[in-house]
């Protein structure tokens, strides 16, 4: 079996990205049953569906992780869904890392308004509760690039009628970035590598028992 797991490069000013150095780590862990690759995405609307996609053509991977930050939550949370939208103008506009901002630009204009990650969400979120890693399903990833990596992988798998099952989980900021803004809700590097992990395991499980 072979698992893409994918993380992010700093944005918005942000001198870290925790899924950067989480992706590091579980590179060098070892599952049985499962290879496991990693590449890192910039933070660039598009390119990041660019990227990803190239990946998933040259590994032919059975299952894709896409890992992202989201600062602000508490908890590790798997995504339900993503729309085809990209826009930047919510409560806190940012640009991707070029200076892009789009307004209401649909990421696939003849594809569907939304499509649901295939990740086996609720057995993650069971997993990670039972081991004290706080975790819920989020029915919301946003319209930033977080959401333009999964809608774009969802997308990619639908029109091209593949097997692969697909998602994004996003994580808190880490202790360290919590450093520099005290008030910022996080969890400690370690304890993300290890939810990684732990969601690593519930989709090789998954994927046995089909």
């Amino acid at each position: 079996m072979k698992i893409l797991v994918t993380g992010f490069e700093p944005f918005g000013g942000m001198g870290l990205n925790p899924t950067e150095a989480i992706l590091k780590d579980i590179g060098k862990e070892e599952f049985e049953g499962a290879e496991i690759y990693t590449v890192l995405l910039p933070v660039n609307y598009d390119e990041c569906a660019e990227k990803i996609i190239g990946e998933i053509e040259r590994i032919s991977p059975d299952a894709v992780i896409s890992c992202g930050l989201y600062a602000g939550r508490t908890a590790i949370t798997p995504e339900r869904i993503g729309i085809n939208m990209k826009d930047t103008m919510g409560e806190d506009p940012i640009a991707d890392n070029r200076g892009i901002k789009p307004i209401d630009e649909r990421i696939n204009p003849e594809g569907p308004d939304g499509l649901f990650s295939t990740l086996p969400n609720r057995q993650i979120t069971y997993n990670l509760l039972k081991r004290g890693i706080p975790s819920f399903i989020s029915n919301t990833a946003g319209t930033f690039i977080c959401n333009n990596t999964l809608y774009a992988v969802l997308d990619y798998i639908r029109r091209n009628d593949l097997s692969i099952i697909a998602g994004f989980i996003h994580f808190p900021a880490s202790t360290a970035m919590a450093v520099e803004k005290q008030t910022l809700p996080s969890l400690p590097h370690q304890t993300m590598v290890e939810g990684l992990k732990i969601i690593i395991e519930t989709v090789i499980d998954d994927r046995k028992r089909k």
